[in-house]
């Protein structure tokens, strides 16, 4: 895993098409602001897991980090 430090307003780049963009840090709480080609899904994890499971069949289950 990269780790990198960021500071409200700085980016990164993944690969040549997607900026991810440090909007606004608060406490523990940092908001993101994703810039990415339509043909790109951006999902949050839970979100995306639970696309997975339905595409699989299966009952989306609940994130323990969900509240």
């Amino acid at each position: 895993m990269l780790v990198l430090s960021r500071t409200r307003n700085e980016s990164i780049m993944v690969g040549d098409d997607v900026e991810i963009t440090i909007v606004d840090v608060r406490g523990d709480k940092v908001r993101l602001g994703i810039t990415a080609p339509k043909t790109i899904s951006v999902h949050r994890k839970e979100v995306y897991l639970a696309i997975q499971q339905e595409k699989a069949g299966q009952k989306p289950v609940k994130n323990s980090s969900e509240s």
